[in-house]
């Protein structure tokens, strides 16, 4: 899925933690592929409130469901990435 890792793909996937539990979604990327910024939006309420975070791309393990839909696979907790400095844009 290497060639699938830009933006266009990416943004609004869901990210899952341990235990299969949802801690965020893809909010935007800095970059492209394995070395990319990945921007995740974690905790709040129907998209209030919540928190941006940066992740490296090779923390996350992308994949597509049986009916195509991108997401993410991580070991870390919604708590890990809640725990992060928030991201700011430069």
């Amino acid at each position: 899925m290497d060639h699938e890792l830009v933006p266009e793909v990416l943004e609004g996937a869901t990210i899952y933690g341990a235990g299969n539990h949802t801690i965020g979604k893809v909010s935007h990327m800095h970059g492209s592929g394995p070395s990319a910024e990945v921007i995740i939006d974690v905790g709040g309420f129907l998209g209030m409130g919540a928190k941006p975070v940066s992740i490296n791309m090779a923390q996350l393990d992308f994949m597509r469901d049986e009916n195509g839909k991108v997401h993410a696979v991580t070991s870390w907790t919604k708590e890990d990435l809640e725990a992060m400095p928030e991201h700011r844009h430069h």
